[in-house]
This record gives C-alpha cells, structure tokens and sequence, in this order.
C-alpha cells in the first residue's frame, strides 16, 4: 500500500516567480564585487584567464601562467575563458567567469525541478485516493514535490559554497543534476532522442572531470534497468556511450595534432583518473560518514524517511533512480581516498529529490522540529552576522571589534547605505517568513523545508553584502600582489615560482606578473612560498645554489602572517 494520503489543499505550488526570485537570491550574493577567493576559486580563475589570453596551445593543455594543471578536464575552463574574452571588458574579468557559475547553478535547479515534477507525476508516486475525492491531481502533486525539491537543494549546507566558487565542481553538479533528468525521460519514455542527449552529458562529464563518474552511471543505469526488470532498456543505455567517448576522443586527436607545448596533458589526465579508484579504507569511509552528515543537512533526515515510507514499493522509479543514483556516489567516495568535499557534491541533486518524497509522509512533531531548528540556527547566525557588522561599524562590542581587526590587520571599514539597505529588507523578509510559517501553519508540502532554505539564503546574503569588504580583504591577495611588483624593474622580468597554484593566479592577475613558462629557462627572479610555523628561511629548491641568489623581498598577506613569500634576484657574477 502506498503511504502517502494527502488533500488537494495541501498540493498549492509556489508561483513561478517566487521560485526564481529565491533563485536569483541564492547564487547573486557571492557572484558580484568580490576577488577571486583563496584556493580552488582563484586556481580556476586563474585557468581561464590564462586560456583567453592565450593561444591554442594555452586552450588545449590547462595551466596557470606556465603551471600545469592536467588532472581535471578543459571543460570548465574553456566555457570560463569564453565568457571572460566575450564579457571580461565589461563587467570585470572574474566577475566573468563567475557569471558561468551562476548559470550552472541554475541548469542544475531547473533539472532537480524537472525531475522531480516527472516522477512525482507518476502513477506509483500518487497518494492514495480519499474514500469522498478530494486527493490531489498529479500534475499538481509533481509540482508541490518539484518545489520541495528545489527548497532543499537550496538548504543544502553542502551547495552553498561550491555553487558560488569559480570551478570544475559547479559544472559538475549541474551535469550530474541534468544527467539524473535525461535518466528519468529514458526510463519513462526509452528512445533514441534521449539516449543520445543522454551521451551528449555523458561525453561533457568526461570532459569536466575525467571518465570515472560516467563510467559508474552507466554501470549503475544498466544495473538498475536489470533490477526493475526492464533489461531491454539497456540498449538505450549502452547506445549512449559512442557519443559520450566522442568527444575525449576529438580531444585526444586535436592534441596530437597540435601538440601544444612539445608534449600532451593526455597521460597526466589519464593517471589522475586512475587514482580515482581503489580499495576502500577505513579514512575514506570515515570522511564520508563525519562530513556527509553536516553536508546534506537537511536533505538526509527526509531522504532517509522516504526510503523507509516507501519501503514496499522500492522498485518505484522515484525511489529505486534516487537510490541508485546516492549508492552509485556513495561507492566513488568510499573508493577514492582524496577526502574531498567535491566527492559529496555528486550526492546532492539525489538526495533532494529523495527527500522531497519524504515530505508527505512525514510527521508534524518531525516537521516541526526540523522549523524550530532551522529559525534557532539560522536567527542566531544571522544576528552574529549583523552584530560582527555593528562591531566592525561602531567599535562596539570593544572584545568582538578587536578581534575581527586583528583577523584583517589594516581593514577599514565603510558605511555603503544601499548594501545595509539590502541586508536590512532580508532581515526583515525573514522575520515576515516565520511569522507567516509559525501563525498560519499552512498544509502545504514544502513547509517543512522553507524555513530552513530561506535562513540558509538570508546568512549567504548578509555575509556577501555586509561582511564582504571584511572577507575580501582577509582572503584576497589583490594587496600582497601590488607590494610584489613594485620590487620588480619591469612587468616582463621573468620570475620562477614555487607557490601554490592560487597564490599564482592571483600574482598573475592582480601583480601582472610574467612567470617562467614551458619554455622559459634562467629567469632573473625567483619566488619561493613557505612557513613561518617551520622556518622563517625557505628551503632552496634542489637544482638551485642559495650562493647564487639574493633576497630583496619578503612579504605576506595582512590576515596570514604564516604565509610568507620570499623574492630573490640572481646575484650578478
């Protein structure tokens, strides 16, 4: 018997333009008026830019001013330098690049949206009928889940950075997101259109990130169509894998035809991809359980109730897809002992879908815990938000101004009145939200899920607009890059680095430095990272004579005093 029972009042949908609005509210704030952020932000940016300043060769084998970058496919790049050589003149390069974020963040919500709504209006998927009528249509059904959906992906703690960072994972997400839409079209409705759209995504997964997960989607669709018994449905699955081979092989070729550089990023990308696959280990499965926990919050509570609502009807394609699908990414974390939060991300399109049908099963005590968490958490984190402001503002509280100065060494801070304008009206929109929840308590699905998306979209925009001076100027290297190059004669000194692939980007954009490429041999400068916490002097690279150079510049950013950069020139003979 199926375990859902359900009114039609409780199937009223968003407005479509409420939907969007919580869209645009979500990944706006992060994406306009910052630098490129400290770590994996600033080493893609750093990819793109190199690639739509350069040359053919630059586009086919990834790297960052002359460092190589091979693991991850060109995909994510090449899409990133477009946009920035189209609109870098007008709206800044990294605000350019990031545009292309904010698009794949949208591809993937639509696709969870869409899925959802297929399969919530499915035969198997509907409640039961009430002994007078009364129950739900399904178009109005799958719409009431696609919104719950949409919420908790929103919601997920997971998303919320990695859908804002410059990157490979946010394409990934998007593709993964569309590539679970295609599977619910073939398995509805199997035919050729769907099964070469669905090797078109295939084929762009291998190119963003290699062939691991394409290849366990297809081992897990393939699995799945023998499970439900529908093995004639293979075929459709199978037949998606010329097209998904053809465009690495393309790749392929075009590198050894043009040979970029006098070698190919092909074998490095190759063995990365290798890596990816082992034996579990008790790390592996460790990491997976200790993050998984706070990075799908709160989309796993009511996936996990979902699977045992619908326990007797496991073969229902709403349940047995998303399972499939969590199980597939589930092993690739297990198996991959990286312990990266990208290996999480995968999960999250899944999982929200999942969880969705958990919501008309689940109890009112279960759901009203869940609220009450989310307005605690989220009120409080909103309020030491707006009170971090107030201190940094006014000097007030003197304890909490200190620290957060001693956390940006030299920050100033301004009162810009149409940013706390802005943070103000979501304060207050947000206060209007549970005051709506907690008065009306209304017997729509998606209740259970809107608190806890609307907090997560309040925090992510008083952060990004009221606290993004503070957090610029602790993360960028905009600052430390300037001081560099002025202790350079001119901007086309040649300067042999061994620093980090972000610090890098950042040096080469911000400090408009020219660092040592493939072919560049003997430069005048070189650059070296390392710690204050083991040695004040860096350790000279082997190839090099410490008797040959000299220091003449030691620098570090104001918030990172353990970081340091040492500059030195080659002592002439």
């Amino acid at each position: 018997m199926k375990p859902v029972r359900l009114p039609a009042a409780a199937t009223i949908a968003l407005p479509r333009w409420g939907i969007f609005a919580l869209c645009l509210l979500y990944i706006l704030p992060g994406l306009i008026g910052r630098d490129p952020w400290k770590g994996d932000d600033a080493t893609s940016f750093g990819v793109m830019w190199t690639m739509a300043h350069g040359t053919i060769a630059d586009w086919l084998w990834p790297h960052i001013a002359g460092l190589p970058l091979p693991e991850k496919g060109p995909l994510a790049y090449w899409i990133g330098a477009v946009s920035i050589k189209l609109l870098g003149g007008v709206m800044g390069e990294p605000m350019a690049a990031r545009l292309m974020t904010g698009l794949f963040f949208l591809i993937g919500a639509v696709s969870v949206w869409y899925a959802t709504y297929l399969l919530g209006r499915r035969p198997e998927a509907q409640p039961l009928k009430l002994a007078f009528g009364g129950q739900p249509e399904p178009r109005d059904f799958g719409r009431t889940l696609a919104d719950g959906a949409l919420l908790i992906y929103i919601a997920s703690l997971g998303l919320l950075l990695h859908s804002h960072e410059t990157g490979v994972e946010s394409l990934q997400m998007a593709l993964v997101a569309f590539t679970f839409y295609l599977c619910v079209r073939l398995l509805d409705e199997p035919n050729i259109r769907y099964s070469l759209q669905l090797g078109l995504v295939l084929g762009l997964l291998i190119l963003n990130r290699g062939w691991v997960v394409p290849a366990a989607l297809t081992l897990t669709l393939s699995a799945l169509c023998i499970v439900r018994g529908q093995s004639a449905k293979i075929r459709y699955v199978l037949g998606a894998l010329p097209l998904a081979c053809l465009l690495p092989i393309a790749w392929m070729l075009v590198l050894r035809q043009h040979h970029p550089f006098d070698s190919s990023p092909f074998p490095a990308w190759m063995e990365w991809n290798y890596r990816q696959i082992r034996m579990p280990d008790l790390d592996s499965i460790s990491y997976f359980f200790k993050y998984a926990i706070w990075f799908a919050w709160p989309a796993w509570p009511f996936a996990a109730w979902a699977v045992f609502a619908w326990r007797r009807q496991e073969k229902a394609l709403h349940i047995s897809l998303s399972a499939a699908f969590l199980l597939c990414f589930t092993i690739l974390a297990f198996i991959n002992h990286n312990s990266e939060e990208s290996l999480l991300l995968p999960l999250l399109p899944a999982i929200s879908i999942l969880a969705a049908f958990g919501l008309p099963t689940m109890k009112r005590s279960a759901i009203n815990a869940v609220d009450w968490f989310a307005v605690m958490v989220m009120t409080g984190t909103a309020s030491l938000i707006w009170l971090a402001y107030i201190a940094l503002q006014t000097g007030w509280p003197d304890k909490l101004s200190l620290k957060l100065r001693l956390l940006a060494p030299g920050f100033e801070s301004s009162f810009q009145p149409l940013v706390f304008l802005i943070a103000c009206a979501a304060t207050i929109a947000w206060f209007m939200l549970v005051y709506w929840r907690i008065s009306r308590r209304p017997s729509v699905l998606w209740r259970a899920v809107v608190l806890s998306a609307g907090g997560v979209i309040l925090c992510w925009l008083l952060l990004l607009s009221i606290g993004l001076p503070w957090i610029n100027h602790r993360i960028s290297y905009a600052a430390l890059s300037e001081d560099l190059q002025q202790h350079l004669p001119t901007q086309n000194a040649c300067v042999e680095a061994y620093v980090g692939p972000s610090q890098r980007a950042s040096f080469a954009y911000f400090g408009k430095l020219r660092f040592a490429g493939f072919s560049d041999h003997n430069c005048q400068y070189l650059l070296l990272q390392h710690s204050r916490r083991y040695s004040f002097t860096p350790e000279m690279p082997s190839h090099y004579e410490a008797k040959e150079w000299e220091s003449i510049w030691i620098g570090h950013r104001a918030a990172d005093k353990d970081e340091l950069f040492t500059l030195y020139r080659r002592k002439r003979p």
